[in-house]
């Protein structure tokens, strides 16, 4: 289970949206690391049998984190910082080329 340290009193957060709910994480975060702090426990599901993944190796070597950021579909949770107003979607499946 995903747990964090103690906040920083002075700790400075964004608000970012993730299928439609609404996440308050802590700037500097990843995208993955917001999912997992807010609980919500997977990013997207296979394209063939439709199983979730969640994030695994958190750096960006496994590509169990994919998500749609802005739009942009096959994005590694786990490398894309979060910001103010961003807006993720899980991934469902796989994604087609625009």
């Amino acid at each position: 289970m995903f747990q964090r340290s103690q906040p920083d009193k002075a700790e400075r957060t964004v608000t970012l949206t993730i299928d439609g709910r609404s996440v308050t994480a802590r700037e500097g975060d990843t995208v993955a690391a917001a999912m997992l702090a807010a609980g919500i426990p997977h990013c997207r599901t296979t394209p063939i049998s439709g199983v979730p993944r969640a994030p695994y190796c958190m750096m960006g070597v496994c590509f169990d984190c994919l998500v749609v950021v802005d739009g942009v579909g096959n994005r590694q949770g786990c490398l894309v910082r979060v910001r103010d107003g961003m807006t993720v979607e899980l991934q469902s499946g796989k994604r087609g080329l625009p």
